[in-house]
């Protein structure tokens, strides 16, 4: 029997749930979950803690990259919010990125519990390869993803405009699978787009019922191992 949907979460009740650094340690695949992620210096961890009014919650670091788990954050008893550790990390060997890129791949693919993607990218330098590569993966999983083009203070509005305008022609190709916003942490602007989003992923039924995979036999191996 399907569980009933949540109802709306309120995002300043978010409190730190656990981190895993492999899908074993992962809590409960059950529930709704909604995963960020982005490049090392993306702002991802400063959106979350400007989203949940929690400057806090998510762990900020000058060091990008340094911060390698995934980190769950309770919304409520059946809803979560993910942080993914940064892609493309900055200042660690070759090997360290190839690991993370595995498991990267491991969480996505086999979270039943993962409802949507929000990717996050700097409004000065959108679409790079690693964001490329997120979106392909996404977009073959029919995952549903929304970009946040962060830093948007940045920027003066019209150059800010003109870069969401770009982005969307670039992937109006993939229709509403893919949608895309401006976002400032520092500004706390974007926060009724963004939550418009995340509160249909998170209530909605159905949306990625099954899953981006199967499981398979073993231990997955320790990132940065």
């Amino acid at each position: 029997m399907q569980t009933p949907a949540p109802a709306n979460p309120d995002y300043r009740n978010a409190s730190f749930l656990t981190s895993a650094s492999k899908l074993s340690q992962c809590p409960d695949d059950s529930g709704w979950e909604v995963a960020f992620a982005g490049r090392s210096n993306a702002g991802k961890s400063s959106a979350i803690n400007s989203l949940t009014e929690n400057t806090k919650l998510a762990r900020t670091s000058k060091t990008p990259g340094r911060t390698q788990l995934i980190n769950f954050f309770s919304l409520s008893e059946q809803q979560r919010l993910v942080d993914l550790p940064g892609y493309g990390f900055a200042k660690v060997p070759l090997a360290v990125k190839r690991e993370w890129t595995r498991q990267l791949e491991n969480y996505l693919q086999k979270r039943q519990s993962l409802r949507g993607l929000v990717l996050l990218m700097d409004v000065r330098h959108p679409l790079q390869t690693f964001d490329q590569q997120m979106l392909t993966w996404a977009i073959t999983a029919g995952m549903p993803v929304h970009i946040l083009l962060t830093k948007a203070d940045k920027l003066k509005n019209g150059p800010a405009r003109n870069t969401l305008l770009q982005v969307q022609k670039e992937l109006r190709q993939h229709g509403d699978l893919v949608s895309v916003q401006l976002f400032s942490a520092l500004k706390h602007s974007g926060h009724k787009e963004l939550i418009a989003i995340l509160n249909a992923w998170l209530t909605q039924p159905g949306m990625a019922d099954g899953g981006n995979g199967s499981e398979e036999e073993g231990d997955e191996p320790e990132i940065g191992a």
